[in-house]
Protein backbone atom coordinates (compact mmCIF):
# COMPACT_ATOMS: atom_id res chain seq x y z
CA UNK A 1 0.00 0.00 0.00
CA UNK A 2 1.32 3.10 -0.72
CA UNK A 3 2.19 5.48 2.34
CA UNK A 4 -0.56 8.03 3.40
CA UNK A 5 -0.12 11.52 1.94
CA UNK A 6 1.42 13.86 4.29
CA UNK A 7 -0.37 17.78 3.89
CA UNK A 8 1.87 20.19 4.09
CA UNK A 9 1.61 24.38 4.87
CA UNK A 10 4.54 26.39 4.31
CA UNK A 11 4.95 29.74 6.00
CA UNK A 12 7.17 32.55 4.33
CA UNK A 13 8.57 31.86 0.84
CA UNK A 14 11.59 33.63 1.31
CA UNK A 15 15.00 31.53 0.03
CA UNK A 16 14.38 29.26 2.94
CA UNK A 17 10.63 28.27 2.44
CA UNK A 18 11.53 28.03 -1.22
CA UNK A 19 13.87 25.34 -0.41
CA UNK A 20 11.72 23.72 1.97
CA UNK A 21 8.90 23.54 -1.25
CA UNK A 22 11.48 22.21 -3.28
CA UNK A 23 12.60 19.13 -1.20
CA UNK A 24 8.78 18.59 -0.20
CA UNK A 25 7.97 18.03 -3.91
CA UNK A 26 10.50 15.59 -4.26
CA UNK A 27 9.22 13.50 -1.07
CA UNK A 28 6.27 10.65 -2.59
CA UNK A 29 4.07 11.19 0.71
CA UNK A 30 4.45 14.66 0.91
CA UNK A 31 1.48 16.94 -0.44
CA UNK A 32 2.25 20.42 -0.79
CA UNK A 33 -1.69 21.95 0.30
CA UNK A 34 -0.94 25.93 1.49
CA UNK A 35 1.58 28.29 1.61
CA UNK A 36 1.46 31.73 3.58
CA UNK A 37 3.12 35.18 3.16
CA UNK A 38 2.24 38.61 3.49
CA UNK A 39 4.58 39.98 0.62
CA UNK A 40 5.62 36.85 -1.68
CA UNK A 41 3.02 35.08 -3.32
CA UNK A 42 2.77 32.57 -6.11
CA UNK A 43 0.84 33.74 -9.37
CA UNK A 44 -1.35 31.21 -10.80
CA UNK A 45 0.95 28.39 -8.97
CA UNK A 46 4.14 29.33 -9.42
CA UNK A 47 6.75 31.04 -7.33
CA UNK A 48 9.71 33.49 -8.48
CA UNK A 49 12.97 32.01 -7.58
CA UNK A 50 14.71 33.60 -4.58
CA UNK A 51 18.75 34.02 -3.70
CA UNK A 52 20.44 32.72 -0.84
CA UNK A 53 23.49 32.06 0.57
CA UNK A 54 24.26 29.32 -0.69
CA UNK A 55 22.77 29.27 -4.35
CA UNK A 56 19.78 30.89 -6.19
CA UNK A 57 16.28 28.90 -6.73
CA UNK A 58 14.91 28.96 -9.89
CA UNK A 59 11.14 29.24 -9.98
CA UNK A 60 8.87 26.40 -8.38
CA UNK A 61 5.79 25.39 -9.62
CA UNK A 62 3.19 25.10 -6.86
CA UNK A 63 -0.02 23.95 -8.83
CA UNK A 64 -3.26 25.96 -9.39
CA UNK A 65 -4.88 23.85 -6.57
CA UNK A 66 -2.92 25.33 -3.65
CA UNK A 67 -4.37 27.59 -1.19
CA UNK A 68 -2.73 30.50 -0.33
CA UNK A 69 -2.83 32.77 2.39
CA UNK A 70 -2.17 36.44 3.97
CA UNK A 71 -2.81 35.13 7.30
CA UNK A 72 -0.96 32.70 9.53
CA UNK A 73 -3.89 32.02 12.05
CA UNK A 74 -6.18 31.05 8.92
CA UNK A 75 -4.04 28.66 7.36
CA UNK A 76 -3.67 26.42 10.63
CA UNK A 77 -7.59 26.84 11.20
CA UNK A 78 -7.24 24.39 7.50
CA UNK A 79 -8.20 21.36 9.02
CA UNK A 80 -6.89 19.48 6.23
CA UNK A 81 -3.52 20.74 7.13
CA UNK A 82 -0.80 18.11 8.74
CA UNK A 83 1.90 19.46 8.98
CA UNK A 84 2.95 23.49 9.44
CA UNK A 85 6.79 24.35 8.25
CA UNK A 86 7.48 27.62 9.65
CA UNK A 87 10.40 30.22 7.45
CA UNK A 88 9.12 33.64 8.19
CA UNK A 89 11.50 35.91 10.32
CA UNK A 90 13.19 34.74 13.67
CA UNK A 91 10.77 37.77 15.52
CA UNK A 92 7.78 35.59 14.33
CA UNK A 93 8.78 32.11 15.42
CA UNK A 94 7.57 31.53 18.64
CA UNK A 95 3.60 32.98 18.11
CA UNK A 96 3.54 30.97 14.97
CA UNK A 97 4.79 27.62 16.09
CA UNK A 98 2.89 28.34 19.68
CA UNK A 99 -0.60 28.55 17.48
CA UNK A 100 0.21 26.10 15.35
CA UNK A 101 0.60 23.27 17.95
CA UNK A 102 -1.96 24.68 19.47
CA UNK A 103 -4.34 24.07 16.25
CA UNK A 104 -3.38 20.27 16.56
CA UNK A 105 -0.72 21.00 13.80
CA UNK A 106 2.89 18.97 13.90
CA UNK A 107 5.47 21.99 13.34
CA UNK A 108 8.77 22.41 11.41
CA UNK A 109 10.22 25.58 12.37
CA UNK A 110 13.53 27.11 11.19
CA UNK A 111 16.40 28.15 13.33
CA UNK A 112 16.52 29.72 15.68
CA UNK A 113 12.69 29.16 17.30
CA UNK A 114 12.95 32.41 19.19
CA UNK A 115 15.01 35.55 19.47
CA UNK A 116 15.71 34.45 23.05
CA UNK A 117 15.97 31.58 25.05
CA UNK A 118 13.12 32.61 27.23
CA UNK A 119 11.08 32.69 24.89
CA UNK A 120 12.32 29.52 23.35
CA UNK A 121 11.38 27.99 26.58
CA UNK A 122 7.84 29.42 26.33
CA UNK A 123 7.94 27.60 23.05
CA UNK A 124 9.12 24.40 24.47
CA UNK A 125 6.51 24.64 27.04
CA UNK A 126 3.89 24.25 24.35
CA UNK A 127 6.04 21.51 22.44
CA UNK A 128 5.57 19.45 25.87
CA UNK A 129 1.78 20.45 26.53
CA UNK A 130 1.05 19.15 22.64
CA UNK A 131 -0.04 15.76 20.71
CA UNK A 132 1.83 16.50 17.91
CA UNK A 133 5.95 16.99 16.81
CA UNK A 134 7.88 20.56 17.24
CA UNK A 135 11.13 19.67 15.48
CA UNK A 136 13.75 22.87 15.17
CA UNK A 137 14.85 22.78 11.51
CA UNK A 138 18.47 22.45 12.53
CA UNK A 139 19.80 21.11 8.91
CA UNK A 140 23.78 20.92 9.71
CA UNK A 141 23.17 17.81 11.83
CA UNK A 142 21.46 16.10 8.65
CA UNK A 143 24.53 17.50 6.22
CA UNK A 144 26.39 14.79 4.45
CA UNK A 145 29.40 14.68 5.74
CA UNK A 146 28.58 15.98 8.93
CA UNK A 147 25.52 13.82 10.09
CA UNK A 148 27.71 10.79 10.98
CA UNK A 149 29.72 13.22 13.02
CA UNK A 150 28.05 12.06 16.13
CA UNK A 151 28.80 8.56 16.12
CA UNK A 152 32.27 9.17 14.87
CA UNK A 153 32.42 10.88 18.58
CA UNK A 154 30.65 8.46 20.78
CA UNK A 155 32.22 5.06 18.81
CA UNK A 156 35.75 6.95 18.68
CA UNK A 157 35.87 5.89 15.34
CA UNK A 158 39.55 6.96 15.23
CA UNK A 159 39.69 7.19 18.97
CA UNK A 160 39.51 10.52 21.12
CA UNK A 161 39.22 13.40 19.27
CA UNK A 162 41.27 16.03 20.41
CA UNK A 163 40.39 19.28 18.69
CA UNK A 164 37.61 20.66 16.69
CA UNK A 165 37.23 23.71 14.97
CA UNK A 166 34.09 24.94 12.69
CA UNK A 167 34.36 27.74 10.11
CA UNK A 168 31.43 29.49 8.27
CA UNK A 169 31.51 32.26 6.68
CA UNK A 170 29.20 34.45 4.15
CA UNK A 171 28.41 37.47 2.51
CA UNK A 172 25.70 39.31 4.58
CA UNK A 173 22.30 38.70 3.23
CA UNK A 174 20.35 41.79 2.34
CA UNK A 175 17.66 41.30 5.08
CA UNK A 176 20.86 41.26 7.61
CA UNK A 177 19.94 44.37 9.20
CA UNK A 178 16.33 43.76 10.21
CA UNK A 179 15.11 44.04 13.64
CA UNK A 180 13.26 40.93 12.58
CA UNK A 181 16.30 39.12 12.33
CA UNK A 182 17.90 40.48 15.61
CA UNK A 183 21.29 38.82 16.59
CA UNK A 184 23.07 38.94 13.32
CA UNK A 185 25.56 36.69 12.12
CA UNK A 186 26.09 35.21 15.57
CA UNK A 187 22.21 34.24 15.58
CA UNK A 188 21.21 33.60 11.98
CA UNK A 189 24.52 31.73 11.22
CA UNK A 190 26.92 30.89 13.57
CA UNK A 191 24.48 29.35 15.49
CA UNK A 192 24.73 26.12 12.96
CA UNK A 193 28.39 25.20 14.35
CA UNK A 194 27.32 26.40 18.30
CA UNK A 195 24.34 24.02 17.61
CA UNK A 196 26.21 21.51 16.46
CA UNK A 197 28.81 21.88 19.31
CA UNK A 198 26.40 21.34 21.48
CA UNK A 199 25.40 18.01 19.62
CA UNK A 200 28.53 16.48 19.28
CA UNK A 201 29.65 17.59 23.20
CA UNK A 202 27.06 18.59 25.11
CA UNK A 203 26.63 22.49 27.35
CA UNK A 204 30.47 23.83 27.61
CA UNK A 205 31.39 25.07 31.30
CA UNK A 206 32.08 28.51 29.47
CA UNK A 207 32.85 29.75 26.75
CA UNK A 208 35.52 33.12 25.18
CA UNK A 209 33.87 35.08 21.91
CA UNK A 210 35.26 37.75 20.31
CA UNK A 211 33.81 39.69 17.39
CA UNK A 212 33.27 42.47 15.24
CA UNK A 213 29.84 44.44 15.63
CA UNK A 214 27.50 46.55 13.91
CA UNK A 215 26.00 49.71 15.18
CA UNK A 216 23.39 48.10 16.77
CA UNK A 217 25.89 45.62 19.02
CA UNK A 218 24.95 42.63 16.77
CA UNK A 219 27.94 40.49 16.10
CA UNK A 220 28.63 40.09 12.15
CA UNK A 221 31.72 38.16 12.94
CA UNK A 222 32.38 36.02 15.80
CA UNK A 223 35.06 33.76 16.91
CA UNK A 224 34.20 31.66 20.14
CA UNK A 225 36.33 29.29 22.24
CA UNK A 226 34.25 26.26 24.01
CA UNK A 227 35.71 25.49 27.05
CA UNK A 228 35.06 21.69 28.23
CA UNK A 229 36.73 20.35 31.77
CA UNK A 230 37.93 17.22 30.52
CA UNK A 231 36.76 17.09 26.80
CA UNK A 232 38.55 18.15 23.63
CA UNK A 233 39.65 21.72 22.37
CA UNK A 234 36.81 23.42 20.64
CA UNK A 235 36.22 26.66 18.55
CA UNK A 236 34.26 28.07 15.90
CA UNK A 237 34.44 31.31 13.72
CA UNK A 238 31.06 32.69 11.86
CA UNK A 239 31.09 35.41 9.63
CA UNK A 240 28.83 37.84 7.57
CA UNK A 241 32.02 40.12 6.19
CA UNK A 242 32.87 37.77 2.88
CA UNK A 243 32.97 40.26 0.08
CA UNK A 244 30.85 37.44 -1.78
CA UNK A 245 30.02 34.12 -1.68
CA UNK A 246 29.75 31.60 1.12
CA UNK A 247 31.95 28.06 2.53
CA UNK A 248 31.66 26.31 5.50
CA UNK A 249 34.46 23.40 7.07
CA UNK A 250 35.05 21.77 9.97
CA UNK A 251 38.63 20.20 11.18
CA UNK A 252 38.49 17.01 13.64
CA UNK A 253 41.36 15.86 15.18
CA UNK A 254 41.42 12.30 16.65
CA UNK A 255 43.89 10.22 17.85
CA UNK A 256 43.89 8.50 15.08
CA UNK A 257 43.57 10.78 11.93
CA UNK A 258 41.90 13.92 11.17
CA UNK A 259 38.38 14.62 9.66
CA UNK A 260 38.45 17.58 7.16
CA UNK A 261 35.31 19.09 5.86
CA UNK A 262 35.58 22.22 3.03
CA UNK A 263 32.43 22.82 1.36
CA UNK A 264 34.30 24.62 -1.44
CA UNK A 265 35.92 20.81 -2.74
CA UNK A 266 32.80 20.17 -4.04
CA UNK A 267 32.17 16.04 -4.40
CA UNK A 268 35.79 15.98 -2.44
CA UNK A 269 34.78 18.05 0.46
CA UNK A 270 35.52 15.18 3.32
CA UNK A 271 38.97 13.94 3.47
CA UNK A 272 40.28 11.81 6.22
CA UNK A 273 43.73 11.81 7.09
CA UNK A 274 45.24 8.94 8.54
CA UNK A 275 47.97 9.21 11.19
CA UNK A 276 50.67 6.92 8.64
CA UNK A 277 50.16 9.45 6.41
CA UNK A 278 47.11 8.09 4.06
CA UNK A 279 44.55 10.86 2.74
CA UNK A 280 40.83 10.12 1.70
CA UNK A 281 38.59 11.70 -0.26
CA UNK A 282 35.05 10.29 1.24
CA UNK A 283 32.33 10.70 -1.16
CA UNK A 284 29.13 11.94 0.33
CA UNK A 285 25.47 11.52 -0.33
CA UNK A 286 23.81 13.76 -3.16
CA UNK A 287 21.24 15.38 -0.74
CA UNK A 288 21.88 18.08 1.19
CA UNK A 289 21.16 18.91 4.84
CA UNK A 290 17.72 20.59 3.90
CA UNK A 291 15.95 17.03 2.38
CA UNK A 292 17.81 14.84 5.24
CA UNK A 293 15.58 17.12 7.88
CA UNK A 294 12.70 17.20 6.08
CA UNK A 295 12.53 13.64 5.45
CA UNK A 296 13.60 12.52 9.52
CA UNK A 297 11.08 14.86 9.86
CA UNK A 298 8.36 13.63 7.90
CA UNK A 299 9.22 9.62 8.73
CA UNK A 300 8.97 10.52 12.26
CA UNK A 301 5.16 12.38 11.64
CA UNK A 302 4.15 8.91 9.88
CA UNK A 303 5.26 6.88 12.43
CA UNK A 304 3.83 8.85 15.16
CA UNK A 305 7.68 8.60 16.81
CA UNK A 306 8.98 11.99 18.44
CA UNK A 307 11.98 13.30 16.54
CA UNK A 308 15.32 12.57 19.09
CA UNK A 309 18.13 13.87 16.06
CA UNK A 310 17.29 17.37 16.99
CA UNK A 311 14.74 18.50 19.95
CA UNK A 312 13.05 21.50 20.81
CA UNK A 313 15.17 21.44 24.52
CA UNK A 314 18.09 21.35 22.26
CA UNK A 315 17.11 24.73 20.38
CA UNK A 316 16.90 26.35 24.17
CA UNK A 317 20.29 24.96 25.33
CA UNK A 318 21.41 26.35 21.92
CA UNK A 319 20.59 29.57 22.14
CA UNK A 320 21.93 30.03 25.89
CA UNK A 321 25.26 29.45 24.56
CA UNK A 322 24.71 32.05 21.57
CA UNK A 323 23.74 34.22 24.16
CA UNK A 324 26.54 33.72 26.39
CA UNK A 325 28.67 34.20 23.32
CA UNK A 326 27.05 37.42 22.75
CA UNK A 327 27.75 38.60 26.45
CA UNK A 328 31.33 37.96 26.33
CA UNK A 329 31.62 39.57 22.68
CA UNK A 330 30.41 42.65 24.39
CA UNK A 331 32.07 42.15 27.56
CA UNK A 332 35.55 40.66 26.72
CA UNK A 333 35.02 38.44 29.35
CA UNK A 334 34.45 34.82 29.56
CA UNK A 335 30.98 33.86 30.48
CA UNK A 336 30.56 30.52 32.66
CA UNK A 337 27.47 28.25 31.77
Amino acid sequence: MPAKKINIAVAGLGFMGVTHLRVYQQIPNARIIAVCDMVRLPENGILKGVAGNITKSGDLDLGAALKVYRDFEEMVSNPDVDVVDICTPTSLHPSQAIAALKAGKHVLCEKPIAMSSADASKVLKAASAAKTFLMPAMCMRFWPGWDWLKQVVEEKTFGKVLAMNFRRLSVKPSWGSSKSHFGGALFDLHIHDTDFVNYLFGMPDSVYSSGVCDAEGNADQVVTQYAYKNGPVVSAEGSWLLPQGFNMAFNMTCEQATLDFDFSRGENALQISRREGKVKSTKLAKHDGYTGEIRYFLDCVAKGRSPIVVTPADSVTTLKICEAEQKSVHTGRIVKL
